[in-house]
């Protein structure tokens, strides 16, 4: 009989990372501040100040642009704006000025904070604000407020004739207004089969995801609705959908995700999803009773969107989300940055024995940043690195690993045979004290 054998592609935060000068050769990011305490080298971080959400995830003229939201004024929640960053790779990012700032209304006093939305590349010129045949469109949310209360949440549109370097806000805004307090998050893309723009958005209070159809990005009309079904312990947010290929089937399927609830319970916030059709005007799940399917079972995954305008001939879906979790988030022990987005994923489908499911690996750039393998333990002397392990069971019940640094502090990766339970254990994984919650282990089930 064959000795089983696990095998685990292994990426974390807390200890992986570039150790050579590639991290930061093309990086705005002064090279001394890979040198702060916690800043991981491979993932996103702002140079300073508050980050959550990324936003307007889009590829356009050989540049990888992600906007997030930022707040340029201090390293918690607040003043939301878009903060803005480019790569040539999706790895080396050159920090920009701020995209999208939150602004005064002059007449009323409102002040209105820029929330999260799309990037799209209007190639055609359809919105008539393109001056050189094409152009960026972003759609987000206008969080309007008045002595810190919401007021409404409407959508706007604001566009860039500089590849994405300058802003200018459509002077009719809001382009969709519901007259709702909350009522956000537009994910917008191009449906080529009716060469139309679709607009997916949530009403997150009442678990509701909305489907919009415009021709030309400033005139919308409702077509669809999703809801009733999923995890809806915590408010919708951040919903997204696309086509993903199903692995080994000439087959493809929609996917519908966003952000709210997580398997350990409404305590955390998570990323949920649902495999389905979508018709050009609504989406519909292939079961409409599935229990909730969750993009990660880790507590630091949330408002993952996938990009906008990648190349055809790149045949990929490439996500990527915030690494943190609103329950903790604002007192991550970082200075003078808070949070980081994960590292680019690359999605798909494959079928189980329980039905469609979510598949991810890293994006295959992710293996530009690798210097020598090491096959001995002991000769690990980088501060971090990548892990592809294999571990043979042969009769032992249970097997990990354990990466350490110095005599107290220990992250465990194990196996359990007998369960098929994959386990992180972080509660000993430095300073983890910070807030009662997040210190923890998490579990999945992995196919035995």
């Amino acid at each position: 009989m064959a000795r089983p054998i696990l095998l685990i592609a292994f990426i974390s935060i807390a200890f992986l990372s570039c150790n050579s000068k590639k991290d930061i050769e093309h990086s705005s990011i002064d090279s001394t501040y890979y040198q702060e305490k916690y800043r991981p080298a491979y993932h996103f971080t702002p140079e300073k100040n508050w980050m959550n959400d990324p936003n307007g995830l889009v590829f356009y003229e050989g540049e990888y642009h992600l906007f997030y939201q930022h707040n340029p004024y201090g390293n918690v929640w607040g003043h939301m704006s878009w903060g803005h960053a480019v790569s040539p790779d999706l790895l080396h990012w050159k920090k920009l000025p701020l995209a999208l700032e939150e602004y005064i209304d002059k007449a009323t006093g409102d002040s209105t904070m820029i929330f999260s939305g799309t990037v799209v590349v209007d190639k055609n010129n359809s919105s008539g604000f393109c001056t050189n045949g094409a152009c960026m469109i972003a759609i987000y949310t206008s969080h309007v407020h008045k002595n810190n209360e919401a007021v409404v949440q409407h959508q706007s549109l604001a566009y860039s004739n500089d590849k994405g370097r300058t802003w200018n806000r459509y002077d009719k805004n809001p382009i969709l207004n519901i007259q709702r307090k909350d009522f956000r998050d537009p994910k917008v893309f191009w449906y080529e089969p009716e060469q139309k723009w679709v607009m997916v958005l949530v009403v997150p209070d009442l678990f509701t995801v909305q489907f919009y159809e415009s021709k030309n990005l400033t005139e919308w009309k409702m077509t669809g609705s999703f809801n009733k079904i999923g995890d809806t312990t915590r408010i919708w947010e951040c919903p997204d959908l696309y086509e993903l290929p199903i692995e080994n089937l000439n087959e493809k399927r929609w996917v519908l995700s966003l952000s709210g609830g997580h398997p350990q319970g409404p305590a955390f916030v998570g990323m949920q999803y649902f495999v389905g059709t979508f018709d050009g005007k609504t989406f519909k799940a292939d079961d409409a009773h599935q229990k909730p399917l969750y993009v990660n079972y880790g507590k630091d995954f949330y408002a993952g969107i996938v990009f906008n305008n990648l190349p055809k001939e790149d045949n990929r879906t490439v996500m990527i989300g915030w690494i943190n979790n609103w329950t903790y988030a604002n007192t991550l022990p970082t200075h003078p940055w808070r949070s980081a987005m994960s590292i680019p994923h690359e999605l798909s489908l494959q079928k189980t024995s329980d039905g469609l499911r979510l598949a991810q690996k890293p994006a295959k750039e992710m293996a530009a940043l690798r210097d020598s393998a090491l096959t001995n333990l002991a000769d690990i002397k980088e501060r971090s690195l990548e892990i592809e392990l294999a571990m043979i069971l042969n009769d032992a019940k249970e097997v990990g690993i354990k990466i350490s640094q110095g005599t107290t502090e220990e992250t465990i990766l194990s196996y359990n045979r007998e369960s098929g339970l994959l386990f992180l254990d972080r509660t000993h994984s430095g300073l983890v004290d910070f807030h009662k919650e997040f210190a923890s282990v998490e579990i999945i089930t992995i196919n035995k």
